[in-house]
Parts: structure tokens; C-alpha cells; sequence
């Protein structure tokens, strides 16, 4: 059983640290591959190239601060030391990015509107919520820690 446990956490470390890095390439080559998109695929990113290159790099910071976020969370993992403090904050900042990720949609909607642009936005607005929420309950998990890490 543990190893199974271990190939998930080994999968689940791969992917997260190939989202971070690959977030970060998509992101710096954007100028590029939208020009390229909307030239083949889709004029409507050409007509509102610049709009849409700031959104898309804002969209794309956020989500690569996301999953820093959750990479530091997932350190804490491999550890076996989940309820700390930083957890918490991480948690926060990720309900933060989700809010922001959920506003910068809504403003990519402005530009042009999709229909699943729409489910992206509930989406990031039920992960921001989530993470708030988790936020409060591992603050309430790491006060019990310290708690009773100080009367033993």
C-alpha cells in the first residue's frame, strides 16, 4: 500500500512541478504563439491582439503564482509537516490568485466572449472559495497543533 502511495505522490509532484514550469514557458512565449493563433485560427485575437496578450499574461502569471503556491504546499507534504502556518498563508494567496483569475476573465470576456470562458470563471470562483475555506480550517488544525505541541 505505501507503494502506491508513493507513486501517486511522486505523480503528483511531476505534474505539479511540469504545470509550474510549463505555465512559465506558455506565459514568456505568449506574444508569439497568440500572434500565431490568432493569424491561423482564430482573427477575432488579431483584431484585439494587445487586449488579449495582457490579459492572457496576467491570466498566466496568476495561474503560475497558483501553482507555486501549491508546490510549496505540497513540500510540506513530502515532509509530513502539513499543518504550519505557511500553509495557511499559501492557502490565502491562492484564494487570492483564484479571485483575480475569476475578475481577469471576466475582462477577457469584454474582449470576446466564449462560452466555456464562463464555466473558467465559476471554476476559479468555486477555487478561490475552497481555498478560503480550507485557509480557516488548517488555521484552526495548526492552532490545535501548537496547542498540543505545548503541553507535551
Amino acid at each position: 500500500m505505501r507503494e502506491k502511495k508513493y507513486l501517486w505522490t511522486k505523480i503528483t509532484k511531476y505534474l505539479l512541478d511540469g504545470m509550474y514550469f510549463g505555465g512559465m514557458i506558455v506565459t514568456v512565449t505568449l506574444p508569439f504563439s497568440l500572434k500565431w493563433i490568432g493569424e491561423h485560427y482564430l482573427p477575432g485575437v488579431s483584431e484585439h491582439f494587445l487586449p488579449a496578450l495582457l490579459v492572457y499574461v496576467i491570466l498566466g502569471i496568476l495561474a503560475v503564482l497558483l501553482i507555486g503556491e501549491l508546490r510549496k504546499m505540497f513540500r510540506t507534504v513530502l515532509e509530513e509537516n502539513c499543518f504550519v502556518r505557511e500553509n495557511v498563508r499559501s492557502l490565502n494567496r491562492m484564494s487570492v490568485y483564484a479571485a483575480f483569475i475569476a475578475v481577469m476573465s471576466v475582462v477577457r470576456m469584454l474582449v470576446y466572449a466564449t462560452l466555456a470562458m464562463c464555466v473558467v470563471i465559476l471554476v476559479f470562483v468555486i477555487a478561490g472559495l475552497f481555498s478560503r475555506v480550507l485557509a480557516m480550517v488548517f488555521e484552526q488544525a495548526v492552532t490545535y497543533k501548537e496547542e498540543n505541541d505545548l503541553t507535551i
